[in-house]
Formats: structure tokens, sequence, C-alpha cells
């Protein structure tokens, strides 16, 4: 049997993510609050970040995917980047195509070759179960505190009431700067379909997950640094621990914190890969 080659590479990567009076991530459980962990401190799911990406992806008529698929050569083809991970979709039509010729249902749905998918678990040959592409889960450096408020409107949504009340409807993160780390698995690459152009797509769409799904309760969420360092080595050219605790940021007090910068930190790191932020 020929060995699949594949050109996705080792990467492991670090978001810093600023959250200023808005709400990150809402927690079903707790009415929408923004998720919160006993210690204090604030979470984003995985889900949640993923999901802004496959929406820009999925956007064919929006700035986002129309700036960023002409950028590659040739540029990116909709028919190869569909989301499977979408409202609406035809399940038998995903059937016939899992079913049908072979490697149809890996070319068409970009969200499946890099997070992966459990839709169909017991389809075809070419059904992918992980991804190459996964993200942790984003914890705030300090505590958070969250401030609610109560939304009024002047005209009734109600039967019978001439004004609107939404008591506690806002409920957001006063400040806080959360880290969410990533990685990219070339070993489980060939199994899914990836390529390196499906990875290269993900990176540059990490500046604009918050600023093109805004929301009215989440308007001011950035991402400040998007630390992507490739290793050299497939296998891994050095610790993920290491790399990820020396990019993280450090709480000094109030809103003030220490952020590291590549420079100060590159020393142990620089020979042994590449390293880019993606937001520069």
């Amino acid at each position: 049997m020929p060995k699949i080659q594949t050109d996705v590479p080792r990467i492991t990567g670090l978001l810093v993510i600023e959250v200023r009076k808005s709400n990150p991530n809402g927690d079903p459980e707790r009415e929408s609050s923004p998720r919160q962990r006993p210690d204090g401190r604030g979470e984003i799911s995985p889900p949640s970040y993923k999901r802004k990406l496959r929406d820009l992806v999925a956007d064919k008529q929006g700035p986002v995917w129309d700036e960023l698929a002409k950028q590659f050569t040739p540029a990116l083809d909709e028919e190869n980047f569909q989301i499977l991970e979408s409202r609406g979709r035809d399940r038998a039509s995903i059937m016939n195509m899992l079913e049908g010729e072979s490697g149809e249902f890996k070319d068409a749905f970009w969200d499946a070759r890099l997070f992966g998918n459990t839709f169909l678990e017991k389809g075809g040959s070419d059904t992918i179960l992980a991804g190459t592409a996964h993200f942790g889960v984003g914890i705030s450096v300090a505590p958070i505190e969250i401030e609610f408020s109560t939304w009024t409107n002047k005209s009734g949504v109600e039967t019978g009431k001439d004004r609107g009340m939404a008591p506690m409807a806002f409920r957001v993160v006063k400040h806080g700067l959360y880290t969410m780390p990533f990685f990219v698995n070339p070993s489980q690459a060939h199994k899914t379909g990836c390529t390196k152009r499906d990875v290269e797509l993900m990176l540059h769409l990490l500046r604009y997950a918050y600023p093109h799904t805004m929301s009215v309760i989440r308007t001011m969420v950035e991402v400040r640094h998007a630390h992507v360092f490739t290793h050299k080595s497939a296998l891994g050219s050095v610790s993920d621990f290491a790399l990820i605790d020396a990019l993280t940021p450090k709480h000094i007090e109030g809103d003030t914190y220490a952020i590291p910068t590549w420079d100060e930190i590159k020393a142990p790191f620089a020979a042994k890969g590449e390293y880019r932020d993606y937001t520069a």
C-alpha cells in the first residue's frame, strides 16, 4: 500500500482574546450569562469559536470570504469549501456523497476536513471522525466580573403592553483577557483529507472571528494576538506546554497585564520552527 503524504505541518497556537463590556460566550445553563468557572475565571468554549470560523466561510457573499479566497493561488473554490455543520443541511444528499464516488464528501466540506465530523459515524469509507485542527477551552488570565443591566424598549413586545422591559438582559464581562490554545495535528490530515490550504485559510480567519460575527451582546471582543508556531518536524519540535506557558499573559492588577512578545520568549524556540502573529 503506497504511503500517503500530507503537506499539513505540526502547529501550536495561542489566541489572546480581549473582552470589553461584552459576552464572548453565553452559558445556556445560566440564562446565557458569560461562562465562568468556580474560581471566577471566564471561559470560552471551543465550539463557540469554531462556529464563528464556520460562519465566515459559509457566507460566500461576505467580505471575509471574498477577500481571503482570492488571496490563494489558485483562488479557493466555493464547491470545495462548503460547511457541513450548517442549518438546513440535506442528510439524504450527504449520505449519497458518502456512498458515492470516493473522496466526494472530503472534497466538499472544509470544516469536516479541518475539525472532524461525527455526523455519520456509520457512514461510508469517507466518514471522518477526529479532526486535524483542535481548539482548547479559552480561559481568562484573571477572574472576571460580570455586569447585569436591564434593557427597556419604548414599544411593547407583549399583547396589551405599550412598552417593553427585559430585566437583567444585558449580561457582560466588564473586562477580561482570555487565552485559547489550538493545535494542528498532521497525523490526522491524511485521514480527513485536510490540506495545507485548509489550514492556511483557518489561520487567516483567526483575527476576523469576532469583528465579523458581531452581535448586540458581543460588540467589543477582539483577538489581540494569534500566535502561530510551525514546528520544523511533523512529530513536534518543542513542548506545546512550554511554548504556551511562555506566551501566556500574566495579570498584574485591575485591567493591566504583562503580555509577552515573541522577541522576549523566542530564545528556546526560534531554531526549532517558524513563528507568526496572524493579527499583524
